[in-house]
């Protein structure tokens, strides 16, 4: 019954100046170097936004807590969106008590019809035998059409009336679906499977549509943006199998498949202005390697690369 609003965040690449440097120094140094590439854990964060306005009831976010998709995580006051709904149903009750209903006056016509028709009957009996009048007969065939030109009337002036009111109706019920969807957007369902990253709201603050509430990421796999110099890049392409090596804390390294999912098509850290050879020894290219996530890989963690193909 809700509908969340979430977009994507931009990851934001902050990096140290000390880390720029020590990037440097690696890949200018990579020929000595057992690994081609350094770089720091992301992942994704997707920002939860709130797609109503009111106090914020209901929040049961935690940092660090795992949460599955369509969970609900929080609810904003519904109270003043649920009133507006039942005031606008009462509306269309109200409308439909005065669609008119013409079988009444109807029957009673019919019913004089009926009468005339007997009468008639009865005459052009009688006119047969000499014993009533030509004028007579003709007098109750005019009464009967008469009679069905009203009954015609009265079923087209009441059709007409009722589509006017019925008219009015439709955009009233169109109301209530609107409102329906208004009141479902007031409950928080997470969006997706993932980890809490920041929350960035309180309960029982007041809220307002595009409100960020919280963020979250799916950890299960995460993305080591990593850098490299130009030689080093040559050694491998986009969908390749590398080597990811990650601290053990034991002063070795944990070893665990990556894959290359895509490859910076321009240089960083050195002015676009600096072109000559002893300046573009300094120059390093991104690249993001895909790594499943064991459980152990945190956000912000360094890590190493290993290119397989190496010749």
């Amino acid at each position: 019954m809700s509908i969340l609003d979430y977009t994507s965040k931009p990851r934001k690449k902050i990096l140290p100046v000390y880390y720029l440097a020590m990037t440097i120094v690696y890949v200018s140094c990579a020929d000595t170097e057992k690994s081609d590439a350094y770089g720091n854990f992301e992942a994704t964060t997707i920002t939860i936004s709130a797609k109503g306005n009111g106090e914020l009831i209901q929040f049961a976010v935690e940092e660090g807590q795992v949460y599955e998709s369509g969970k609900l995580v929080g609810i904003i006051d519904t109270s003043e969106v649920y009133l507006e709904k039942l005031e606008t149903m009462a509306r269309i009750d109200a409308l439909d008590d005065k669609l008119q209903e013409a079988a009444p006056e109807i029957s009673v016509l019919m019913e004089r019809k009926r009468n005339l028709v007997r009468e008639r009957e009865r005459t052009k009996a009688l006119v047969a035998k000499k014993a009533a009048t030509q004028k007579q007969l003709d007098d109750y065939n005019g009464d009967i059409e008469v009679l069905d030109q009203e009954i015609t009337s009265k079923r087209r002036t009441t059709s007409v009336a009722n589509r006017s009111i019925l008219s009015e109706s439709k955009p009233l019920r169109a109301k209530v679906n609107l409102l329906k969807k208004r009141i479902r957007d007031l409950y928080v369902i997470n969006p997706i499977s993932g980890t809490i990253i920041t929350q960035l709201t309180e309960p029982s603050e007041f809220v307002t549509q595009g409100t960020p509430l919280y963020e979250i990421a799916n950890l299960d796999k995460l993305t080591l943006r990593a850098y490299t110099s130009a030689n080093l890049l040559q050694k491998t392409k986009l969908n390749d199998k590398v080597t990811v090596l990650v601290d053990d804390g034991n002063g070795g390294f944990r070893e665990l498949e990556g894959t290359v999912t895509w490859i910076s098509s321009k240089a960083e850290f050195t002015p676009k202005t600096i072109e000559t050879r002893e300046e573009r020894v300094n120059l390093v290219y991104a690249l993001d390697v895909e790594v499943e996530n064991d459980g152990m890989l945190k956000i912000g963690m360094p890590g190493e690369v290993v290119f397989n193909n190496k010749p």
